[in-house]
């Protein structure tokens, strides 16, 4: 499947933030009454705000992500060894939660080759591996 890492996050991202909704939806609410300015009063409120906007930014990186393997550029090393080291911490942390689905993208990252290929004068990020057109 093309692009399957991207596509893979925007779906953890969404389930994220439709957990966040569908969990934290009175603390939610009660921000949103307190005309949202100035209403992270308590640790409840913030762990819901950490957590709605964490969903958002996984989605913004997944997008991204997504933009990068359209175009064929290789997705660095270094993120998929971020995205375990997140995975693993957060497990860690909480062995109850949706890290697990992390890690299938990060290992996939790292387990892709990748080669430089000069065309026309320009460098550019080749990503090869199984199922991936040359």
């Amino acid at each position: 499947m093309k692009h399957w890492i991207s596509r893979w996050l925007i779906g953890v991202a969404l389930l994220h933030t439709a957990f966040a909704f569908v969990v934290m939806g009175p603390p939610m609410l009660e921000m949103l009454r307190g005309g949202l300015f100035n209403t992270v009063k308590n640790m409840t409120l913030a762990a819901t705000t950490w957590f709605f906007l964490f969903g958002l930014l996984l989605a913004l990186m997944a997008v991204l992500l997504h933009a990068l393997e359209k175009a064929g550029v290789a997705l660095p090393k270094s993120f998929g060894w971020g995205l375990l080291g997140l995975a693993a911490l957060g497990v860690l942390l909480m062995p109850d939660s949706g890290f697990w689905l992390v890690f299938p993208p990060a290992f996939a990252i790292l387990r892709r080759k990748t080669e430089v290929d000069m065309a026309g004068g320009a460098m550019q990020n080749i990503v090869t591996g199984p199922g991936v057109p040359r």
